[in-house]
């Protein structure tokens, strides 16, 4: 009997994980399984507050998401765990203050895990923009980027662990 590959895990962390890390969560889940690789590539997402924690999605990141054939309404807002570092292969900031405060959390031995989400993809910027106090333009321009972010990130993985 062989083996299962193990694995990879992917959590996307925002500030109070109701807004840009689901977004996250959901378009790259959905991109990992259009790929075929649902059964490899393991999804989450998670906050550095608990403001939210529980409570869905921002109804607004819902129904931008939604427009564009991604689904959100199954994830719940959590604050990121200290066990989550070891846990999770890639923990992906969606800004500098965010990845920032993931450092100082997590042990020097989890610092090669930490990135932020845009350095997967091609833009020139390096952080999603939190739509939460904008309309919904803000929330369309966080899919734009995390659409093109998360097929780059999915190219890399790909590369990396040869799948």
């Amino acid at each position: 009997m062989t083996e299962n590959p193990p694995k990879i895990s992917v959590l996307f962390v925002c500030m109070g994980n109701i807004c840009r890390s689901p977004t996250a969560e959901g378009v790259f889940r959905h991109v990992v399984h259009e790929s075929g690789l649902a059964d490899l590539i393991r999804v989450d997402s998670a906050g550095t507050h608990a403001y939210h924690v529980g409570e869905p999605p921002d109804r607004r990141a819902q129904a931008a998401a939604e427009r564009r054939g991604f689904t959100l309404a199954d994830i719940r807002a959590r604050r990121v765990r200290e066990t989550d570092y070891a846990e999770f292969d890639y923990v992906i900031a969606m800004d500098r203050l965010n990845l920032h405060m993931l450092t100082e959390q997590a042990g020097g031995e989890y610092h090669e895990r930490l990135s932020l989400f845009l350095e997967h993809g091609s833009s020139d910027e390096l952080e999603v923009p939190d739509p939460y106090y904008g309309g919904s333009a803000g929330f369309e321009r966080v899919l734009d980027l995390v659409e093109e972010a998360s097929r780059r990130l999915l190219e890399t993985l790909r590369s990396r662990h040869s799948i």
